[in-house]
């Protein structure tokens, strides 16, 4: 109560002065504007009758006598002087005192001379504020000279100063007097009342209080208390309604949402935390100027990620990247997170430029990148990779057990290809911890994948996970068979599943998604979708009748490359569409630092210009590639607006951005030309499926796509937004938790080193 008495009294205070201020500066304006106007006044009338006495004298040359009459006009009050000017500008007779302050020529009397006009200026001479008004001197309708009349002006600013000063005083005791009558009545007749307001308010939405109970008898806010209490009423039972719906759809197979996620992952944890592992951080700060800025990866992960850990105040571990990540979090490396609703914590470790080079960009993204994705190029191993990469994945380990301190049977779900080892690393030291690790590219079959030199300490480290998933289920089979091949163990096929060293260790499919009902459109119609296509082909500066358009890294992964190659052969083959597609490739640079990426990006580039250059005409352009990185926002545009989109990757895990046009796609429009070599591929049966190699197919796929049947076109996209909407990424992850709460884990307390492990059910 005393803050909001304190407030109100601030509020008033501020209010008044404001106020008073504003009438304040509203009669100092209006008392400078009619003293500015009663100077110029008088200056201009002086003026003219100056000049009749003038002109003559200075007609016959009396410089004397002229001298004279400026003496004689410059004592008049408020009057620093007069000066005369010939036509040149040059001073002939000037009031004594005033000669060393004027300018040579003041702009107002060159004015004066070359317009023929009297005209006022007001200047600082000498640390003095004057006003000098100029007259054209005449002799036989010829001007040859000019007169300046300067008036000390000082004194408009001195009255202005006393007003201020008056209103200032009037103002200070007017807001005192206010202020303490205010304090009173607030006091004596508002503090009270509304103390008893808020705490009858307080136990109703804490639940301490009965809804059913009496309204406070406060008179002043009577009616105020009653709708508090029938909407306090309302929200009880909106609550009650909620929870019970999110425990029916926990229970039944319906849409998945982050609500539902957040109470299926309640209900599976009970009383244990969720720990998440990745190389890339959900919130990172980047320093802008002075101040800070918090930026969140466009990522499905965090997407899927954060309602689980919302839900349970779990811990995120990942790489600390951003330039201003140090200064924000605490003694321990953490700070919660998101920052506007803090629900769960973020972890960060540092990495030096040398473990990120080695651990990042050397081991995971030149050797188990290209072994993993059947792209024909060759994979590097550096034996000092690998030890970045084994150090890199010990420093992550101890992060994690430091987090997982005195929490019982915590869950962990390790990220993707960069955390290989992770998994025994924590079994070992906490065996009693649920542990899954999904892989977010596919697996090489055990022939390729027996290049790794270190291919047996991976696959170790990856069956110290209880799960271990896939987006595909041939990648599983990959997996098992290079298990097989590698390490001493025991498979079941029929379970998919591997014993090894008293450890089971199950191996699933679990296909990624998208946040359906996040990506969707805006609800707009044809109409609007012809409105915003015809704008983004005006800022691109095509003319085109059709539209597609590819979303990639440019990675040599994506067959960005075989695209337009592609693209060439529909337009050589079936040239009735020159001048009407063009396809818009929005490419963001990645890791270009490392060679292979660089070249491709140069390689792209010049693919688009040589395609470009045989075909283009006047304002047409069969391929726009954009290098940049894009946001969400913009590339919701291409998505809404494009004929087609073209997934055409030599080799990928999922692949998202089949999903995502699909569900940016609301008006049920739109054909999605999808790489058989993608994940994606085995539930999206409905996208015409090329093989990216086959230029001749790929082409003759454009055509089919742009000349679809609307009913066609319209049904197919209908079926696979169900896929899309029915298998969101809030499915995926609940089905992950799912599987992982299940599995049967050794009791805390046993270990490798007694040699007495023992499952049990937890």
């Amino acid at each position: 109560m005393r803050l909001l008495s304190v407030r109100l009294i601030i509020s008033l205070i501020v209010g008044i002065t404001l106020v008073s201020l504003a009438f304040s500066y509203y009669e100092v304006r209006s008392e400078k504007r009619g003293l500015t106007r009663d100077l110029e006044r008088r200056a201009e009338v002086l003026a003219e009758s100056l000049a009749g006495n003038i002109e003559p004298h200075l007609a016959k040359g009396s410089q004397k006598e002229l001298q004279r009459i400026v003496e004689r006009f410059g004592n008049r009050q408020h009057l620093d002087g007069v000066a005369i000017y010939n036509q040149k500008g040059a001073p002939i007779a000037v009031t004594t005192g005033l000669a060393h302050r004027l300018p040579d020529q003041p702009v107002v009397v060159a004015q004066a001379v070359s317009k023929g006009q009297g005209g006022g200026q007001f200047v600082h001479l000498d640390h003095s504020y004057v006003h000098i008004y100029a007259w054209p001197l005449h002799q036989q309708d010829q001007i040859v000279g000019a007169l300046a009349i300067v008036h000390d002006a000082s004194y408009i600013k001195a009255q202005t100063i006393q007003i201020w000063r008056e209103s200032f005083l009037r103002d200070l005791v007017l807001v005192l007097l206010i202020s303490s009558i205010t304090l009173l009545i607030v006091r004596w007749s508002i503090v009270g009342p509304i103390a008893k307001a808020a705490q009858w308010m307080k136990a109703l939405r804490t639940g301490k209080g009965s809804v059913t109970a009496a309204v406070p008898d406060i008179d002043l806010l009577r009616p105020l208390a009653r709708e508090v209490e029938t909407f306090a009423r309302s929200l009880s039972a909106a609550r009650s309604a909620a929870e019970k719906e999110a425990q029916l759809r926990d229970a039944a197979e319906s849409n998945w949402t982050a609500e539902r996620l957040s109470v299926h992952v309640r209900n599976r944890l009970a009383e244990s935390r969720l720990f998440v592992v990745s190389n890339r951080e959900p919130y990172s700060h980047t320093r802008r100027g002075r101040s800070l800025e918090v930026v969140v990866p466009p990522s499905g992960l965090v997407t899927a990620l954060e309602p689980i850990l919302r839900a349970c105040d779990g811990t995120w571990v990942a790489h600390g990247s951003g330039d201003a990540d140090q200064e924000t979090v605490d003694k321990h490396d953490s700070l919660r997170v998101p920052p506007e609703d803090p629900r769960y914590t973020l972890r960060r470790v540092w990495l030096s430029k040398q473990e990120e080079e080695g651990y990042y960009f050397g081991f995971a993204n030149e050797g188990l990148w290209p072994l993993c994705h059947v792209a024909h190029v060759r994979p590097l191993f550096r034996a000092s990779d690998w030890e970045h990469y084994l150090h890199v994945n010990q420093k992550f380990a101890d992060a994690v057990l430091e987090e997982m301190a005195g929490t019982e049977h915590p869950f962990l779900l390790a990220q993707d290809y960069h955390f290989a080892l992770l998994p025994r690393m924590i079994k070992k030291k906490r065996p009693d911890a649920r542990i899954a690790i999904f892989w977010h590219i596919p697996w090489a079959n055990p022939e390729k994948f027996s290049i790794c030199p270190w291919q047996r300490q991976l696959v170790d480290g990856l069956l110290g996970a209880d799960l271990v998933g896939f987006h595909i289920h041939s990648d599983c089979n990959n997996f098992l068979q290079t298990v097989d091949r590698t390490l001493e163990s025991r498979i079941d096929w029929d379970h998919f599943a591997v014993e090894r060293e008293d450890h089971r260790t199950i191996v699933k499919p679990f296909p990624i998604s998208v946040a359906f009902d996040e990506i969707q459109g805006d609800g707009v119609g044809k109409e609007s979708i012809y409105t915003e296509k015809t704008a983004l082909l005006r800022e691109l500066g095509v003319n085109t009748l059709f539209l597609g358009v590819g979303v990639d890294r440019v990675d040599y992964t994506k067959g960005i490359q075989e695209r337009f190659r592609a693209i060439e052969r529909l337009l050589e083959k079936y040239p009735d569409y020159l001048g009407k597609f063009t396809f818009v490739q929005i490419g963001a640079p990645s890791r270009t630092h490392i060679k292979r990426y660089h070249d491709l990006l140069g390689e792209v580039e010049a693919e688009a210009d040589r395609i470009n250059w045989r075909f283009q005409t006047g304002k047409w352009r069969p391929i726009i590639f954009l290098n940049r990185q894009h946001s969400h926002k913009e590339i919701q545009r291409f998505y809404r607006t494009a004929d087609l989109c073209m997934v055409t990757s030599l080799h990928d895990g999922m692949n998202l951005v089949a999903k995502e046009f699909l569900a940016a796609r609301e008006d049920e429009q739109g054909v999605l030309v999808l790489s058989q070599f993608t994940g994606a591929a085995r539930e999206l049966r409905d996208a015409l499926i090329v093989n990216p190699y086959d230029v001749e197919q790929v082409a003759d796929a454009i055509r089919f796509a742009l000349e679809m049947e609307p009913d066609d076109r319209q049904n197919r996209m209908q079926r696979m937004r169900k896929v899309v909407k029915e298998n969101n990424v809030y499915r995926w992850a609940g089905n992950l938790i799912t599987e992982l709460s299940e599995i049967r884990v050794e009791k805390p307390g046993h270990s490798e080193a007694n040699g007495n492990r023992v499952a049990s059910a937890i």
